[in-house]
């Protein structure tokens, strides 16, 4: 399958964004908007890109392709005010098969993409949760087909994402519209079609016009960017709204690996910090925790996820979980024959909890939270248990939060392996 990508538009309301660099090439969560469209294709199997632009633009995305050397063949549309409409029909001779049509300042969230391309004709959204309907193109589909198309119309079905699974008989169309020698919207060409409409809803997606939509795009994508799935109480009521706060302000900045170093390095400073000062290093600890969730949601929004950074991630917040309960322990009475085993107790919970959960999926090959739903509300996840070493250690109450460690991390750990054991096990 091929897809043709529409970049030739001038950008007029982006100025002065746009005043040095191609509507396409602007930057949203670290990633060109160009760049996503390709990176999200390829991925579902493209393999053939014909990409149009206009004539000022054209070396800066023929700089851009050789950064990034994607199978694209450039095309340019000399007549860029006559209209999107036009800029499709000039791909007409590159296009032989079914292909993706797209406009370059649009984006769109991984798991869209991978439903899209599977659609037909047009894809609009029934309820566009991320978008202005009043600044929206809307369609009325009627029969499962395109019946009216446009921003203003009062009777429509949902809103058009801009994403389109078309046939090479759309170019007759466009060639029809073209011998009037007048400018022609993509709208009249696929409302003049009576194109498919496919229905797709529940995922982000937005066209980028204004200074405004970017940073809404970047905030939008982290969001859509956080994992979930793993997070205990504590992230999803108080972590993740610090750290995407953060990670929207650093995306630009700071490359995953960074995010995890920093936040390593806080992590090292709050245990040691602890040595001196208990409380303020519990205090660092709890930041450490709270940033824990930028590399990640970087290397999400930005398409640099990596086997790399997660395993990287995970080995040192396990340094930094040892490091930090090594040290608070020196404020404990080690002497005492039940504080030591609790301390004992207590690390080894910690490790054991991301090592039977990190296990699981070296020996499935799939996300421990995902088979085993029930695991999800188990406490004693890691920011959990951070968060219940600030509450307990702010207020001096050291001992107590290496008996409780002991006793949540370990009985998770004995939760874990009774449901892998009964979902998989075998005798």
């Amino acid at each position: 399958m091929q897809a043709v990508i529409l970049a030739a538009g001038l950008g007029h309301r982006l100025y002065p964004f746009t005043k040095f660099c191609p509507k396409g090439l602007l930057k949203v969560a670290g990633r060109e908007l160009l760049f996503r469209h390709l990176y999200l294709l390829t991925k579902e199997g493209i393999e053939d890109f014909v990409l149009v632009v206009n004539t000022h633009n054209k070396k800066a995305f023929e700089d851009f392709l050789r950064k990034h050397p994607f199978p694209v063949r450039l095309v340019v549309n000399p007549f860029p005010e006559l209209g999107n409409g036009y800029s499709l029909l000039v791909a007409k001779d590159l296009v032989t098969e079914t292909f993706i049509l797209t406009m370059s300042d649009h984006i769109y969230e991984p798991a869209f993409v991978k439903e899209a391309v599977r659609g037909q004709g047009l894809i609009y959204d029934p309820k566009a949760r991320f978008v202005d309907p009043g600044e929206a193109t809307k369609v009325l589909c009627q029969n499962g087909r395109v019946k009216n198309i446009g921003k203003h119309i009062s009777n429509y079905s949902g809103f058009d994402t801009g994403f389109f699974v078309l046939t090479p008989e759309i170019f007759l169309v466009a060639e029809e519209l073209a011998r009037k020698k007048e400018p022609f919207s993509l709208s009249t060409v696929v409302q003049q079609a009576a194109l498919p409409c496919t229905p797709i809803e529940g995922y982000f997606w937005m066209d980028i016009d204004t200074p405004e939509d970017l940073k809404k795009a970047t905030r939008n994508l982290l969001s859509c960017s956080v994992k979930g799935r793993g997070d205990g109480l504590v992230s999803r009521l108080l972590n993740r709204r610090v750290s995407t706060w953060c990670s929207a302000r650093l995306i630009n900045i700071l490359s995953p690996n960074q995010a995890t170093l920093f936040t390593f390095l806080l992590g090292l400073l709050a245990a040691l910090v602890t040595y001196w000062w208990p409380r303020w290093g519990i205090a660092l600890y709890q930041l450490s925790s709270m940033l824990d969730g930028m590399d990640g949601e970087i290397a999400r929004a930005s398409l640099r996820t990596t086997a790399f950074g997660g395993w990287l991630d995970s080995v040192l917040d396990r340094v930094v979980d040892f490091a930090f309960l090594f040290f608070l322990s020196f404020h404990v009475p080690w002497s005492d024959p039940k504080v030591f085993v609790a301390i004992c107790w207590a690390i080894f919970g910690s490790l054991m909890v991301s090592y039977t959960t990190e296990r699981f999926r070296g020996a499935f090959g799939q996300d421990a939270y995902t088979l085993l739903h029930p695991l999800r509300f188990w406490p004693g996840k890691r920011d959990e248990r951070v968060f219940l070493c600030f509450v307990l250690g702010w207020w001096g109450k050291f001992i107590w939060i290496f008996v409780l460690l002991a006793f949540i991390t370990n009985l998770r750990v004995l939760f874990t392996l009774v449901l892998v054991w009964r979902t998989h096990g075998k005798v």
